[in-house]
């Protein structure tokens, strides 16, 4: 049993930020819940996976984000509690739902938890889900730390309900994969009984059909949205997670949120600013309660504002300032559009320093020794340079190998469009630059798509896909389901390495298993793409012989879609993990290091790892502790210098 699930009240625990959600969610009574993994959100579901059956849950990953919101919408409509998880990108893709579910309202309470990554920490950008919860008029709570992170999801389910409507709740990852103490509430029971109520007429929240479109009467769907936002302002106005530190009349107002409260708190105090200083940390931050704000602007001429990313904040607060500026006064605004603080990036306690030395220079004297130059500064200082690169023994680089010497075998100046996750590789030397489009999940195969259509317009180059399994059933199919209908001559590579990988191995639809470790149906993607019509073939990425001759007869098989699965599982895997296939050492006599015509292929262009240069000895050898021992660097090698053994079983 998980301490998560402790009964005890008032005990404490050290609770990762994202374990502090889950057990929010489980004082609040959550009953159902579902996502799709994404770096930094992954740990909520997976938690409450492992608490499911001891609390009655139904907890399911999803095939993507949009399919875990309508998952989670239909528990509301049946009078549940439900919780809808994902990372910011996730949210672009669920927000055709949410558009519609905002209008059309939900009964149990609903909660969608977004955890954002500024800095693009594991990302490909840093998004920005809080404007979401203004175009789709939905309140939106950011919680500060650690134990507010508990307490702010139970406090938003009952909002929820309150308002009738779907509540956002943004994390960051910061606060989602850093760790406090927590003090732990009640827990309910877990008895539910779900009944989708729906005889009642038309316009009847309680007991109607839940649509999100009147027709012919457009303000019937808009007008009762707006109504419940300001309900939520009201509401958002004692919103007890709303918290101001500091002097009656400060000198300066920071106005804050989330993570970044504890960065300004600790700024101000390492300064000793504490007495001229003042903090409204908000966690109602969209409607933002505008008789607060308006308090303590009144308070204060100068106004920092702290958060990530976009100037959310610093927009609304400067509105609102605008129009109360005959009551309150005018204000000197300090921010990102100042300069004052960075645009873009995580911000963290030295960037906050360095604004409030900016605004009071004589406090700047007052600032640590260790401190110029930032703790930050240090991992870059002391650790090596080296650049981003695949794990050992990972069967993308082998897939990239040869997808990169089939196209130039070819001749035709082919190229590939790209994926995110650990495919992004591709666009740098570990996938030996072979990957020329990369936007967001699935797009790569829609692109190609596009591009197979250009031959009318004198375009004879050769196109690949590449995907992720995960990814060919999140947002890749309906890519391959346009190709083959519009009879699209390109070539779709699905890595598939039996898992969603990047995120820590969840399962998705062609899994034999699902979150709860049940067994479950396996979707067969060959058969998926051969009954769509696409010609299929299936390798093993290692076998760099058979993959490159299957790829180019691909490449010049005729019109249409065309699919190569590449099966080989991650080698970080649960199955596969610390067992190694063979024995790997290089011949010393037979590496003739630079003088062998080669350039160093092994360490310096295919650039595994597990292969490292002898700067004594100049010749290639292999780093024990770091092989995975696929073997692959055996078949690369022209001296034939490096040596594979299979390891007896």
């Amino acid at each position: 049993m998980s301490f998560l699930i402790d009964e005890g009240r008032n005990i404490q625990h050290l609770l990762m930020g994202n374990e502090a959600i889950v057990r929010g969610a489980l004082e609040a009574g959550v009953n159902v819940a579902a996502g799709y993994p994404g770096t930094p959100s992954s740990e909520i579901i997976e938690t409450l996976s492992k608490v499911a059956r001891d609390r009655n849950l139904y907890v399911e990953w999803s095939t993507n984000e949009k399919v875990a919101v309508e998952v989670a919408a239909a528990a509301s409509f049946a009078g549940l509690r439900s919780l809808c998880v994902m990372k910011q990108n996730g949210v672009n893709v669920a927000s055709d739902f949410l558009l519609h579910l905002a209008s059309s309202g939900t009964r149990g309470g609903m909660v969608l938890v977004t955890c954002d990554d500024p800095g693009a920490l594991s990302s490909v950008n840093e998004g920005e889900s809080r404007l979401f919860a203004q175009i789709l008029e939905i309140p939106l709570l950011e919680p500060g730390d650690f134990q507010e992170a508990k307490d702010i999801i139970p406090w938003a389910f009952a909002l929820s309900e309150k308002i009738r409507n779907v509540v956002m709740v943004r994390s960051v990852t910061r606060l989602s994969h850093g760790s406090g103490n927590v003090r732990f509430g009640s827990l309910p029971g877990t008895s539910a009984q779900a009944e989708f109520v729906c005889h009642g007429p038309l316009l009847d929240p309680e007991t109607g059909p839940i649509i999100s479109m009147i027709l012919a009467a457009p303000e019937l769907q808009h007008g009762p949205q707006q109504e419940k936002l300001k309900k939520a302002a009201g509401i958002f106005e004692t919103c007890p997670f709303n918290t101001y530190r500091g002097p009656e009349k400060p000198e300066l107002l920071i106005v804050t949120a989330s993570i970044c409260s504890l960065y300004s708190r600790e700024a101000v105090r390492i300064l000793g600013l504490e007495d001229r200083v003042g903090i409204l940390k908000l966690a109602a931050t969209w409607p933002l309660p505008e008789r607060l704000v308006k308090k303590h602007l009144a308070a204060a001429d100068r106004v920092l504002f702290v958060e990530e990313v976009v100037p959310t904040l610093e927009d609304h607060v400067k509105v609102i300032a605008a129009e109360a500026a005959g009551e309150i006064g005018a204000k000197t605004f300090y921010g990102k559009k100042s300069g004052h603080l960075p645009s873009v990036g995580e911000l963290n306690p030295d960037l906050v320093l360095d604004a409030l030395a900016r605004i009071f220079p004589a406090a700047a004297g007052t600032r640590p020794a260790a401190s110029p130059g930032g703790v930050t500064d240090i991992p870059q200082r002391f650790t090596p340079a080296r650049g981003m690169t695949f794990c050992p023994g990972c069967p993308h680089r082998a897939s990239y190998w040869s997808i990169h010497n089939a196209l130039a075998l070819d001749g035709r100046g082919g190229f590939v469009c790209g994926d995110i996750g650990c495919y992004v590789m591709g666009t740098l030397p570990a996938g030996f630059s072979t990957v020329k489009t990369l936007h967001c999940m699935g797009s790569g195969s829609g692109v190609a798509s596009g591009f197979g259509k250009l031959r009318s317009f004198g375009m004879d180059q050769p196109v690949v896909a590449v995907c992720g399994d995960s990814t060919f059933f999140h947002a890749a199919m309906p890519a391959l389901a346009n190709a083959i209908h519009q009879r699209s001559p390109f070539t779709m590579i699905l890595l598939d390495n039996r898992g969603t990988a990047m995120t820590g191995f969840q399962p998705h639809p062609g899994s034999p298993t699902n979150v709860l470790g049940d067994e479950a149906p396996a979707l067969d993607m060959e058969k998926i793409c051969r009954s769509m019509g696409a010609k299929v073939e299936i390798s093993d990425p290692f076998d760099l012989v058979k993959t490159r001759e299957k790829l180019n007869r691909l490449l010049e098989y005729g019109e249409g879609a065309k699919v190569l699965i590449l099966r080989q599982a991650c080698a970080l895997s649960p199955e596969k993990r610390g067992q190694r296939k063979y024995e790997v050492s290089v011949d010393a006599e037979r590496c003739r290091g630079e003088n062998c015509g080669c350039s160093r292929l092994c360490t310096r262009i295919f650039g595994c790892p597990g292969l490292v240069w002898d700067r004594e000895k100049e010749v290639s050898r292999i780093d024990e502790m770091i092989c995975a021992g696929c073997g692959v660097c055996a078949d690369i090698c022209p001296a034939g210098a490096i040596v594979r053994k299979e390891v007896a079983r």
